[in-house]
């Protein structure tokens, strides 16, 4: 342990009678480097010691209005002047005045005069005394802070932790859950499209579909809050996200609550899947306006924020897109808010939510680089801001296939899929749209058949799949043995064939699991004319 750093006494002295000041500065001539003050008004001793940083005060026993047994303890009951030496200079030897000068807080007790001697040694003993008090309450106080700074990290980094092994969990389970959704749906779809059901039977397909989409939904917003979803990235501005959002919150929305959408003029490009931040705003919008409870205001504001600007705790400076969704509603309190990015924690009534949405929001912001802050009061409302890093590069225009009807063609597909029914109902599927349909369980078998001279238009490979060779090698046979073929990778997990953080190669064609006919319909053929113009072949 250090020994303590001693300061020069600063020593206040108050006594009614001038004389007295000088008497006790000529005795503390030999104390060494120290400040001396003098006032004969006991009533402002205690705002003077603190404006000296007194160190020790000399106080005069008899004092008219005021006596130094009186001064002792309003001493010892301000904050700033409490453990202050206090030293009673009284003409009285007597034990009784003694006695109640230690019961009123005093630190010591002197019969005027004392010899120099003496006095500089108890000064200097009560300063040092009062010096190394004050400096063990700042090291107290220092550790206090560092203990809840440390308490505050760890529970942090266990919340990152229950949140991680969540996402593991949940990302495993809708992995799975898709493809059973594929199987269901894909043999659903072939079961309509046959000529085996009735009307009415029709309708009870469309109706188990319908669950089969929101199964999906389900799947795709856990995927989302796991950080395991594709994301097909692309530069994009987010001022004609927001313009469409205040649109389509207004009509959903009806005349309230009121919806104030600020977009900076100046608003960056981000690098972003555009479908899912279009999700993203659009459950914090409705989340928001749940909130409401149809009276209030919805603001939507969208920012740049640079080096040098302000920024929450805990984020790194740089160039951000900064985009708030707020509320003036109910709020959220401490408790509700340390759970709200969990998934499946909801405070709506049974069957309002499924208590997803800001899981899902959570999960897209930190796949996409980015970073989350939620505030909220109870009484006062709630604010949910992501910021996404900008990026200079010019925003790329997209090309979405429509699904307006189903189309086939004479071309061959090879459907690579390790799951034996989800692979069947694939092939069931584009056969019934005359495609020659060859099929492989595993990238290695794709891979020989590639190898051995087949002819194959496009590849629809799975991503995940058991073997030596991954979907991404597959690929790379592809190029090398038919240039001009296409490849349509299909996952509803962002693992495998993406290069980092769920973000897809460039050049990279992904169909989200579970896809529907007419969805894949539609992706093929724009593959497929793409490759007779001669542009973008295979994973390029």
């Amino acid at each position: 342990m250090t020994d303590p750093t001693f300061q020069a006494p600063s020593i206040l002295l108050v006594d009614d009678e001038s004389f007295s000041q000088d008497i006790v500065s000529h005795g503390l001539k030999s104390c060494g480097p120290h400040t001396f003050h003098f006032t004969q008004e006991p009533a402002t001793a205690v705002e003077l010691a603190r404006q000296v940083a007194a160190t020790i005060v000399l106080v005069d026993m008899r004092m008219p209005g005021m006596d130094g047994f009186e001064l002792t303890r309003r001493l010892r009951a301000d904050k700033e002047t409490q453990h202050v030496a206090v030293i009673i200079l009284s003409a009285e030897d007597n034990p009784d005045m003694k006695a109640g000068a230690f019961d009123a807080g005093a630190s010591d007790y002197l019969v005027k005069w004392p010899d120099p001697r003496e006095l500089n040694a108890r000064v200097l003993y009560h300063s040092n005394a009062c010096v190394a008090r004050r400096q063990l309450d700042a090291a107290f106080d220092s550790l206090c802070r560092s203990q809840e700074e440390l308490a505050a990290s760890q529970s942090a980094l266990l919340q990152s932790q229950k949140m991680e092994a969540i996402g593991q969990l949940t990302g495993g389970v809708a992995h799975d859950f898709n493809n059973v959704l594929q199987i269901i749906g894909g043999n659903l779809q072939l079961l309509k499209l046959s000529d085996a059901v009735k009307e009415a039977g029709k309708i009870r397909v469309d109706t188990a579909l319908t669950g089969v989409r929101r199964g999906a939904e389900l799947a795709s917003h856990l995927l989302a809050f796991a950080r395991r979803q594709p994301l097909q990235a692309t530069v994009t501005n987010p001022a004609h996200l927001l313009r469409e959002m205040h649109g389509m919150t207004r009509r959903m929305f009806g005349p309230s609550p009121d919806v104030v959408t600020e977009i900076a003029h100046d608003l960056g490009n981000i690098l972003v899947d555009p479908n899912q931040l279009h999700n993203v705003l659009l459950n914090l919008a409705i989340n928001a306006r749940d909130a409401l409870c149809g009276r209030g205001t919805l603001r939507i504001r969208a920012v740049n924020v640079g080096p040098g600007e302000a920024l929450p705790l805990n984020m790194s400076e740089g160039r951000w897109v900064a985009i708030e969704v707020a509320d003036d509603g109910k709020g959220m309190s401490p408790e509700i808010m340390a759970r709200a990015f969990e998934p499946f924690f909801t405070t709506k009534p049974l069957g309002q939510g499924t208590g997803l949405g800001l899981s899902m929001v959570y999960g897209f912001v930190k796949q996409s680089n980015g970073e989350i802050v939620l505030s909220s009061e109870p009484g006062k409302g709630t604010s949910v801001t992501i910021y996404l890093p900008r990026n200079d590069a010019e925003p790329v225009p997209q090309e979405i296939p429509v699904a307006s009807r189903l189309e086939g063609g004479p071309e061959t597909i090879l459907v690579v899929e390790d799951e034996e029914n989800v692979r069947l109902s694939t092939c069931a599927s584009l056969s019934l749209l005359g495609y020659q349909v060859l099929q492989a369980s595993s990238a290695a078998a794709a891979a020989d058949m590639i190898r051995s001279g087949q002819q194959v238009d496009l590849v629809f490979t799975d991503v995940i799949m058991p073997g030596p060779l991954t979907s991404l090698q597959l690929g790379e046979v592809v190029r090398a043995c038919l240039p001009q073929a296409q490849v349509l990778y299909t996952s509803g997990y962002a693992e495998g064939v993406l290069a980092h953080e769920g973000r897809l190669h460039e050049g990279v064609d992904l169909l989200r699991k579970p896809y529907d006919v007419g969805t894949l319909s539609a992706r093929i053929r724009h593959l497929l004319k793409r490759r007779a113009s001669g542009t973008e072949p295979a994973g390029a």
